[in-house]
């Protein structure tokens, strides 16, 4: 198991997103997983994203993913 943390900067270039679109997911309800250090800190594990990224997958556009 790969535990390298990676910061919302890092893993925002990971998924090819915003930093701003993690933080809203974060705020919205967190659809991402994330983990909190401390009371400030947030890492993203790269397991996780790739679970996210896994999740995400559709056959057609009108899929709605739930």
């Amino acid at each position: 198991m790969n535990h390298n943390l990676l910061t919302t900067k890092e893993a925002a270039l990971f998924l090819g997103v915003s930093k701003a679109f993690l933080e809203r997911d974060r705020w919205a309800g967190a659809r991402i997983p994330f983990v909190k250090i401390g009371t400030r800190a947030v890492r993203y594990r790269a397991d996780d994203l790739d679970g996210y990224i896994n999740s995400q997958i559709r056959q057609s556009t009108s899929e709605s993913g739930e």
